[in-house]
């Protein structure tokens, strides 16, 4: 605070002259004793010599020039003339000799500032801007009359208080009568100095009040010179107030040499010390604002002013208190931090000279080097030059600096990277089949394919990277086939999943220039396989996300290139990457959701599902066994048998995946599981070996809630209980053994107990306790009717389950002369809508052909059903049966009993192919259909089906309504079963 005061533009600076001629009173000797006292000086001895001192604390106003505070005392011998008598330039340090006295003065200038009031015996540069003004005070000065009022500024109203620049610019600005109402009554009679341009210095005298102004420009005021109230100097509590001001002031001094040097020159060269002067100095020299150093200047009343000042130099102490403790906390805080660092950079100076420890930068370059060296013939030329350019800016880099740690982290990528590091390949064929067949069953394109890959390989020696997408419900094995396809290359194997991606930068990766910047995806990949040559599997690419941060559709065009994944550009890196050896696989549920150029960068295998057959085949060989293993049931305590099996996949798990029919098969062995715990704690050794029935089984758990209770049994505390069963039954055994040595006898009877102990219960699950494990069916049998009635046809439709069979149902509403129209329901899209309108209208056409007399559909009014009705449906394949229902019902014959069909009908009566051959078949397979009517054009999909699934099926190939038409009516009667 002091520090700033003194570098502030209104700078107070005290003069006081002092001749040995002069008498000092006697009340001041004890006062100036005590400043003595507070600085250590000893007062000089009076010589005979007449002096000046000036107490000059760099005074400059923020524009002018500025040196440290001196003080600068100037000697005159007595006698000698001042060589500065009419010289300006060389009278500035030197008192005008005033006559008449300054207190003869009346009117004078009124001088504005702006900053801070001028006390009695101090002095203050100003600049005066107004040419008018400025000549007045030096003709004032020639004419031997160098004083002026210096009178403090007021704040204009509604302001708050500005910088100095803009001050001194309103003060420029504000003349007459606007001046001398913004003027405070209260100033001080100042001595002109010195002018140097526009530079005043101003010495106070005396006190002033403004009693009325005289002219307006340059503003001149009539004044009263104000004198201190009368007071005793011997009064007790005027000395006490003296002596803390002292007492404040010396304990300010112990903490600001500022302080110290203004109460020094002070002291040694003031002459009248007494208790206005000690109050007028103390407030001078504090930090107080103008409007508090005003008030002082104001007051008339000496004690008053004393406790005025003491006020301000009691904040200035604990100003000075609270900038100690700030200095002390920071000096401590910077010397522990400097003696830290002294002491770490000692130590590694210590290890560095043992050859304990290297430099940082040493050693990290030399694990960069041993780390890129097995790799070095290997990587890229242009690789090696980007990895030396940054290893050497690496040791010119200070290891402080941010730059530093970029550096760092991009040379650890670059390092780690396997550059043209590949794994060895397997391109055996035989042993590639048994893998895959070892851990999927069917699935036979997926394999052909990898087949065809590795036989490729094997003939050119070499393996190409290629794009393989996988398309299909959820839940065919999609996603774990990848994995087998690695272990069947002897490929490493890396997954990640693209669903909801919308941020360019987890495919390309960012900037190095970004905070916690990261390599893509791809970079990631090979960094945590180790070879150039993995197997990549891109999961859930139809669900990408685009957003704000760019689209990574279009970042992997790139990437799934095989003509531009050679040289693959990651930001992060930026240098180019070699992806042409790795094997990308892709997954998805919907083809159609991905955008066309990323798809035809790919070669997409359908895996449309698995029929009941194969499920079969999967729940025996994989699901089945890893419940069990999973729940810690042996495979000598449970049958499932095959009917159990068929009807969990018919009644329950109807869907073309089988990740549902794993969760029932987890579900039975953890009710097994809890059931064998169960019996386990209760029942005799002499049960054991017992074959739970159906009945037993029933009346184990009755309640279906019952069995989600059960379900949620821990599989590990099952899999101890049953250990401890089986440890108790190694102990029977161990016992019976000792038995059998001491007693010959009984040897056959202990050897049956022990076979006996080491039998193990056995639950049955059969088709009669299946709803007691997964509750009651949730799919019913489709088949509604044995022989379809007249006016009802089976068709065939395609689902997210795999297929099912749909009945048409048409009736007649009423008849009547010009009634004909048809109403439909069964919650059916605008595609089935329009195959009902359609085959409406063929059907009229085809029953005017084969019975011209029958006027059926002109006069009756006819209402066409497809249930389930809270089922939505749609498509354009039930055209053909929709017309066949309607031909049944207006000829009064039913159709062919076990006939089912499918396809797209025109107004001409042309089938068209329809899809979902594989689903379509087995559904009707399943509802023991024996024949279907397939469109011609579907021929080859049909023939693609393997023997099992079209094995017992009577399939005719129809491209013309009228093949349908003979196949559905045409019959013998005695043949129908009716």
């Amino acid at each position: 605070m002091l520090k700033s005061l003194l570098s502030s533009p209104n700078r107070v600076h005290c003069i006081t002259t002092v001749a040995p001629s002069l008498r000092v009173k006697h009340e001041s000797n004890s006062l100036l004793d005590a400043v003595g006292r507070l600085t250590g000086l000893t007062r000089r001895s009076p010589t005979n010599s007449l002096f000046r001192a000036f107490f000059c604390s760099d005074s400059s106003d923020g524009s002018g020039s500025g040196s440290e505070s001196q003080p600068v005392v100037e000697v005159e011998e007595k006698g000698v003339e001042s060589e500065s008598d009419g010289s300006d330039s060389k009278a500035s340090s030197a008192i005008v000799p005033a006559y008449p006295r300054p207190e003869d003065y009346l009117t004078v200038l009124a001088l504005p500032l702006p900053h801070r009031p001028l006390f009695p015996g101090f002095y203050m540069p100003i600049y005066v801007k107004d040419p008018k003004l400025l000549a007045a005070l030096q003709e004032s000065r020639k004419r031997q009359a160098p004083y002026a009022g210096a009178f403090l500024l007021k704040d204009e109203p509604g302001t708050e208080s500005s910088s100095s620049s803009e001050s001194e610019k309103s003060v420029y600005d504000i003349k007459g009568k606007e001046l001398f109402n913004r003027l405070h009554e209260v100033g001080t009679l100042a001595q002109i100095s010195s002018i140097q341009g526009d530079q005043v210095i101003l010495i106070g005298h005396r006190r002033l009040r403004i009693t009325e102004m005289v002219s307006e420009d340059p503003l001149t005021v009539k004044v009263d010179h104000l004198k201190e109230k009368p007071y005793d100097k011997d009064d007790d509590v005027i000395k006490a107030t003296s002596f803390e001001v002292i007492s404040t002031l010396r304990d300010v001094l112990k903490t600001s040499s500022l302080w110290r040097d203004h109460v020094q020159t002070y002291s040694q060269h003031i002459g009248d010390f007494n208790f206005p002067r000690l109050a007028d100095f103390g407030a001078a020299i504090s930090g107080a604002n103008k409007l508090q150093c005003q008030q002082v200047l104001e007051e008339l009343d000496v004690h008053k002013r004393l406790q005025l000042t003491l006020e301000l130099v009691k904040k200035e102490m604990e100003i000075s208190k609270i900038q100690e403790s700030i200095a002390k906390a920071i000096e401590e805080k910077i010397s522990g931090e400097q003696r830290r660092y002294l002491l770490n950079e000692q130590l590694k100076a210590i290890k560095k000279e043992l050859g304990l420890e290297t430099d940082d930068k040493t050693a990290l370059s030399a694990k960069f080097r041993e780390r890129l060296e097995p790799n070095r013939e290997k990587c890229p030329p242009h690789v090696l030059q980007v990895i030396e350019e940054e290893l050497t800016k690496l040791q010119l880099l200070e290891a402080s600096s941010s730059e530093f740690n970029v550096t760092r982290n991009y040379l650890d990528w670059l390092t780690v990277l396997p550059w043209g590091n590949y794994s060895d390949e397997n391109f055996d064929v035989i042993r590639a089949q048994t893998i895959l067949d070892e851990d999927h069953y069917g699935l036979t394109d997926v394999k052909e394919r990898i087949l065809e890959f590795i036989a490729v390989g094997k003939l050119r020696g070499t393996s190409q990277g290629k794009i393989i997408c996988l398309s299909g419900p959820p839940g065919v094995g999609k996603t774990s086939i990848g994995r087998s396809i690695a272990r069947a290359l002897n490929r490493k194997f890396y997954r990640f999943s693209v669903g909801g991606l919308s941020d360019v930068a987890e495919i390309k990766g960012h900037r190095r220039t970004y905070i916690g910047a990261m390599p893509g995806k791809m970079v990631q990949c090979l960094k945590n396989v180790g070879t150039a040559n993995p197997l990549v599997l891109i999961d859930e690419i139809d669900k990408l996300g685009s957003g704000h941060a760019g689209d990574p559709a279009s970042a992997l065009l790139e990437l799934l290139d095989p003509e531009q994944n050679a040289n693959f550009l990651d930001h992060y890196l930026d240098v180019p990457i070699d992806l042409s050896k790795v094997l990308f696989v892709c997954t998805a549920n919907v083809v159609g959701n991905i955008p066309n150029p990323l798809l035809d960068r790919m070669e997409v295998i359908a895996i449309a599902g698995y029929i009941t057959d194969e499920k079969m085949h999967i729940a025996r060989d994989y699901l089945e066994k890893t419940a069990r293993e999973a729940c810690g049931v042996k495979p000598e305590q449970v049958e499932m048998t095959d009917a159990a099996l068929l009807g969990l996949i018919e009644n329950y798990c109807r869907e073309a995946g089988v990740r549902n029919l794993q969760k029932h098969i987890e579900k039975i062995y953890r009710k097994i599981a809890l059931r064998l715990v169960r019996e386990g704690s209760s029942n005799e050794p002499d049960i054991i070996g017992k074959v739970v029935q159906p009945s037993d089984a029933k009346a184990e758990v009755d309640d279906e809630s019952d069995h989600h209770a059960a379900a949620n049994v821990d599989a590990e505390s099952v899999g101890n209980i049953s250990h401890e069963s089986e440890t108790s039954v190694q102990d029977d055994t161990v016992q019976t053994n000792d038995q059998k040595d001491s007693m010959d006898a009984t040897d056959n009877k202990e050897h049956q107990e022990t076979e006996a102990t080491k039998a193990v219960e056995k639950v049955l699950v059969d088709t009669s306790n299946l709803a007691d494990f997964v509750g009651k069916p949730v799919f019913h049998a489709e088949r509604i009717y044995d022989q379809t009635p007249v006016g009802v046809v089976m068709g065939l439709a395609w689902t997210a389950m795999g297929g099912s069979t749909l009945y048409i149902e048409t009736t007649l509403v009423e008849q009547g002369e010009g009634k004909g129209a048809l109403h439909i329901t069964g919650q059916l899209g605008d595609v089935m809508k329009e195959s009902a309108q359609i085959a409406h209208t063929l059907a009229r056409a085809i029953l005017l052909e084969k019975e011209p007399d029958n006027p059926f559909f002109a006069n009756s009014k006819l209402h066409l059903h497809v249930p389930a009705g809270a089922t939505p449906k749609d498509g354009p394949s039930a055209g053909c049966t929709m017309i066949t229902s309607l031909l049944s019902l207006a000829m009064k014959k039913p159709v062919r009993k076990d006939l089912a069909m499918t396809g797209e009908v025109t107004l001409t009566g042309k089938i068209l192919p329809i899809g979902g051959v594989k689903e379509k078949t087995i559904a009707a397979k399943r509802s023991e259909v024996k024949t279907i009517v397939f469109p011609s054009a579907n021929r080859r999909d049909y023939d693609e089906l393997t023997a099992n699934v079209r094995e017992g099926l009577d399939v005719h190939f129809v491209d013309d309504y009228s093949q349908i038409f003979s196949l559905a009516f045409e019959y013998d009667d005695n043949n129908t079963g009716n």
